[in-house]
């Protein structure tokens, strides 16, 4: 099967879609240059299809490369005939690949081969042939030194017959099915681990059965994960009489003694070989989708986060709160530079509030502080409600803000680079204060699966994990576009074609000649060639620049048409900027050309009536309940304003300002049936949410969402 039809049947694209964006890939364009400057060679595909193109062509490959080995190690073994190869070449998917490779495989010493040795096979055959009357005067006459009786010939001929067994594609596909269809995940506590006070949280699954192919993808992870830790033991389960019996029914042709022989070597292929090897199997498959469907949480999580609400370019003060250490404070100017940092002990044992509220208030006076950024952390609603006391002089806006990865980030080499003479303190603060101004450029630095928003990211496949996350991280920035005189490394690097050596080289050209003063520019930065040029170029800015295009999405490929739809309306292109009634006037069929389509030209009219304008909503005050401080505080019906923290299949997580976050369960967040979480909720979203019940002994809080 050739690259092309695989493709297009895996995805039901159209053939000139996938032909031309496979051709794109292979020049090495980046998924969202491809989706958003060659829209007339794709056929408009967005970047979710474009990751799909990617993802089965990755797939292909990886098929097409063993199937290279598995024909290269047949010939090898002189037993590849054209009818083989041809099924080799034939198969679809791995499991059937392997399938066909099974009896040439070279095995360990296995009892079927010691029964070879022991020149057994001719017994196994006319065993097999079931057309033997006499089996033990057949059987007698293959005992020797090595097979001292009867009944060791008979066993040694079974354990070949079993191996044949699992060797036959059709019954390992009729196990399969019945493994897909009807299996049985059940879990058992270890008995010495009952009271274990670690294995409490697993307590559900300390006596449990459900249907494998109807288990959610976050139960079956939780269940993999006490396996992992040692506390329960899991098995799966199929009706094994059944089983048996379809497997003889496609063997067993006859009613003599050799259907007694081939009945015991099936039971034996079946418990000893098949089951073992084909549960194996499947279990690793429902892993495989669990894992997909944690990815994609946490991918769709990462993404909001990232494409969170900026404050934007405004002067911060921003506190990473403490009781014993005290709350560090650092002054932030508009582009988070920091320009001020100390620490204030307001809370216990030290109780300095009074001096804690002076000093804040004429930092935010000498700084001229816009806004007020505390981390929700420990001593997060104190320091709130202290903030809240301060008279200011001007408006200040006060904001609590995630402190997930803060740590993370400010014990890292990134952060040390950027401040090499600072605490992690100072770094975890000036962290919290970016995350308000910018969140996707503050947290880009940090590594995604830090950041904890998902479901089990430690039991996914990592390398999957992270090349999701990574092209979730890629599809955020090139969205929004980066301002390339301001932008750090970690941001920049992540921009289409760049990566981190260029990203490196663009900073340094930065230091060494100051800022970027056009397009143009970026071609002098070392190493920055034509290709890197094309597919980086449409997302990086330049704001006030001489042409006013450098701070749009426009591609400087598209400069020249743009030039002249200015001069065939008699314009200059500054004056198109902005101005909707003009920009009307323009008849985009008149410059369709053979490269240039609609799509292209009606991109190319959004941008002139908003250039560099930022798609993502503004940043918006909140406050939690004022009277609500610890999980006792809580009572059942209350209704109380909270943030969504985390989503998961099965529900969404929600602050409602104290330590313990509450849990919305899928059932309660809609009158009607919730596919996808994601589809009702947002991370970071501002909610109010109904308490429907509260454990303070579990610390575990039910609500329900109001609006």
């Amino acid at each position: 099967m050739q690259l092309l039809q695989y493709i297009t049947h895996q995805t039901q694209l159209s053939s000139k879609s996938v032909e031309n964006t496979i051709s794109l890939l292979n020049e090495d364009a980046t998924i969202p240059f491809i989706a958003r400057y060659r829209k007339e060679m794709t056929g408009n595909l967005d970047e979710i299809e474009i990751g799909e193109i990617v993802k089965f062509k990755e797939l292909f490959e990886t098929l097409d490369k063993r199937k290279k080995a598995i024909l290269k190690a047949l010939e090898e073994q002189n037993v590849l005939t054209p009818e083989l190869a041809q099924k080799v070449n034939n198969s679809k998917d791995l499991i059937a690949l392997e399938d066909l490779y099974l009896p040439f495989k070279k095995k360990r010493k296995t009892k079927a081969e010691t029964a070879r040795l022991q020149g057994l096979e001719p017994l196994a055959k006319m065993i097999m042939s079931q057309r033997v009357n006499d089996l033990e005067y057949t059987a007698s006459k293959y005992t020797s030194n090595e097979v001292e009786t009867i009944e060791n010939a008979l066993e040694g001929a079974g354990f070949i017959i079993a191996e044949w067994i699992n060797e036959r594609t059709d019954i390992r596909n009729n196990i399969r099915y019945q493994l897909e269809r009807f299996a049985q995940i059940s879990s058992v506590v270890i008995k010495t681990k009952k009271d274990d006070e670690k294995a409490q949280k697993f307590k559900d699954y300390f006596d449990w059965s459900e249907s494998l192919n109807r288990i959610p993808s976050h139960r079956f992870l939780a269940i993999l994960r006490a396996e992992k830790e040692g506390f329960i033991r899991v098995k799966l389960e199929i009706d094994t009489e059944r089983a048996l019996q379809k497997m003889e029914d496609r063997i067993i042709r006859s009613q003599n003694e050799c259907s007694e022989q081939i009945q015991l070597a099936i039971k034996d292929a079946f418990k000893r070989l098949l089951f073992p090897s084909l549960s194996n199997e499947t279990l690793s498959i429902a892993k495989e989708k669990a894992d997909e469907a944690a990815i994609l949480v946490f991918s769709k999580n990462l993404k909001q986060l990232l494409l969170g609400s900026p404050l934007g370019e405004k002067r911060v003060l921003a506190i990473d709160p403490g009781f014993r250490s005290g709350c560090k404070i650092v002054c932030l100017n508009e582009q988070g530079d920091l320009e001020h940092n100390e620490t204030v002990f307001p809370h216990a044992p030290q109780n300095q509030s009074f001096d804690a509220i002076k000093k804040i208030s004429s930092l935010a006076e000498a700084h001229k502080i816009e806004a007020i950024a505390i981390g929700n952390g420990t001593a997060s609603r104190e320091t709130e409600q202290l903030i809240k006391k301060i008279q200011f002089k001007n408006k200040v806006d006060v904001f609590v803000v995630s402190e997930a990865g803060a740590s993370i980030y400010s014990a890292s080499k990134i952060a040390r680079d950027e401040f090499p003479n600072y605490d992690v303190t100072v770094r975890g603060a000036v962290s919290i204060g970016r995350r308000l101004q910018d969140p996707l450029a503050e947290l880009v630095k940090i590594d995604a699966k830090s950041i904890g928003v998902g479901q089990y990211q430690h039991d996914v496949d990592q390398t999957k994990l992270k090349k999701s996350l990574d092209t979730t991280v890629e599809s955020c920035v090139n969205t929004i576009g980066v301002n390339i005189n301001t932008a750090s490394e970690s941001l920049l690097s992540y921009v289409s074609g760049i990566g981190p050596k260029l990203a490196e080289n663009i900073v340094n050209y930065r230091n060494e000649n100051g800022s970027f003063l056009s397009r143009k520019d970026i071609k002098k930065v070392q190493r920055l060639g034509g290709k890197a040029f094309e597919q980086a170029a449409g997302f990086l800015r330049i704001k006030n620049g001489k042409n006013p295009l450098d701070d749009s999405a426009v591609h400087p490929e598209s400069y020249a048409l743009v030039d002249k739809i200015a001069k065939d309306n008699n314009k200059k292109v500054s004056e198109f900027i902005g101005n909707s009634a003009l920009i009307q006037k323009i008849n985009l069929k008149n410059y369709i050309t053979e490269t240039v389509g609609l799509p292209t030209l009606e991109d190319i009219v959004k941008e002139l009536e908003k250039p560099g304008i930022d798609p993502r909503k503004k940043a918006k005050v909140f406050s939690f309940d004022k009277n609500i401080k610890t999980i006792s505080d809580l009572r059942i019906g209350q209704l109380l304003p909270g943030i969504v923290n985390n989503i998961t299949n099965f529900g969404c997580f929600v602050d409602v300002g104290i330590k313990e976050s509450g849990l919305i369960h899928v059932s309660n967040l809609s009158d009607t049936f919730v596919k996808d979480v994601n589809a009702i909720v947002s991370l970071q979203q501002q909610i109010v949410v109904k308490v429907l019940e509260v454990d303070v002994v579990r610390k575990r809080i039910q609500l329900a969402l109001v609006k």
